[in-house]
C-alpha cells in the first residue's frame, strides 16, 4: 500500500538530500533505505521502490558519462551483462527471504556499509596496470551485481573500488563504469521485484524525481565548493535513521537483543 501524501512528499525531501549526497560521494541508498523503513513500508518493497528511484539517477549518470567519452560502450557489454545477471539472481533469492529475518538483517548491513564509507580509502585519477583480465572482471561484475539485487547500498562505489584496485582504472574512469555497471545491476533487480508486484510505484516515481534533482544540485555544489562535507553527512544522517529503526521494539533484532537481557 503506498504511503499517504504527506509522507511522500518527506521521502521525496529524503531523495533529494539522498540525491545530493550520492552525486558527491555515493551511498544514497543508506538513507533512502532506512528512511522507507522507517515509513513502515515492509523490507521488501522498501527495497524495490528504492531500486525504481535509484535506477532513474544512475541511468541520467550514464548518460552524462557517455556523452563526455568517458565509457566504452563495446568492452563494457560482458561486464554489464554480468552485472545484469548477478543481480537478478540476488534479486530472486531476496524474495525468498522470510520478511521477519529481513527487517533484524538490514540494519546489520546498513551499518556495515557505514563503516565503509567511513573507512573506505581515497583513489586516484591515474590509470594504472590492471591486475586481472576481462574474465575475472565478469565475475567480479557478477558478484557485485547479486549483492546489488539482494540489497544495493554502496554497489557504485564496491564496483569504483574493484574497477580502480583490480583493473588499473583511473578515477574518473572508473566512476563511469561503475555507474554502467550499476545501472545493469538496478535493471535487473528492479525487473526481478517487478514481477513479483513488489514496487510502490507513486512513491518510487516521486522520490525518482526528487533524487535527480538533488543530484543535479549536489553535483552543482561539488564543483562550487568542493565534497568535504558529503560523507560526514551521510555518515550522520544514515546513522540517524539506522537509530531510528532500532528504536523501534518490534524490529526482531532490537527484540532479539533486549531479550538477552531480559
Amino acid at each position: 500500500m503506498e504511503p499517504e501524501i504527506g509522507l511522500t512528499i518527506l521521502l521525496m525531501a529524503v531523495a533529494f538530500v539522498a540525491g545530493m549526497i550520492d552525486a558527491v560521494a555515493g551511498g544514497g541508498g543508506l538513507i533512502t533505505i532506512p528512511a522507507l523503513l522507517a515509513a513502515g513500508i515492509p523490507p521488501i518493497q522498501a527495497l524495490a521502490t528504492n531500486k525504481l528511484q535509484s535506477s532513474f539517477g544512475t541511468a541520467g549518470a550514464v548518460i552524462a558519462y557517455t556523452r563526455r567519452g568517458h565509457i566504452d560502450l563495446r568492452r563494457s557489454m560482458l561486464p554489464a551483462l554480468g552485472a545484469f545477471m548477478g543481480a537478478g539472481l540476488g534479486a530472486y533469492l531476496l524474495t525468498l527471504i522470510d520478511p521477519g529475518f529481513l527487517a533484524g538483517f538490514l540494519p546489520v548491513l546498513l551499518i556495515a556499509m557505514m563503516f565503509y564509507f567511513l573507512l573506505a580509502p581515497r583513489m586516484g585519477d591515474e590509470d594504472r596496470h590492471a591486475r586481472l583480465g576481462p574474465a575475472m572482471l565478469v565475475a567480479v561484475a557478477f558478484g557485485i551485481g547479486c549483492y546489488d539485487g539482494f540489497f544495493g547500498p554502496g554497489t557504485g562505489s564496491f564496483f569504483t573500488t574493484a574497477l580502480v584496485a583490480l583493473f588499473g582504472l583511473g578515477m574518473i574512469r572508473a566512476v563511469a563504469g561503475a555507474k554502467l555497471l550499476n545501472l545493469a545491476s538496478n535493471l535487473a533487480g528492479l525487473a526481478v521485484l517487478m514481477v513479483g508486484g513488489h514496487v510502490l510505484w507513486v512513491t518510487g516515481l516521486a522520490m525518482a524525481v526528487a533524487s535527480v534533482a538533488g543530484g543535479q544540485v549536489g553535483a552543482y555544489a561539488t564543483m562550487r565548493f568542493g565534497s568535504g562535507v558529503a560523507r560526514p553527512l551521510l555518515i550522520v544522517m544514515s546513522l540517524a535513521l539506522t537509530a531510528k529503526l532500532l528504536a523501534d521494539p518490534a524490529n526482531p533484532l532490537t527484540r532479539t537483543v533486549l531479550g538477552w537481557f531480559a
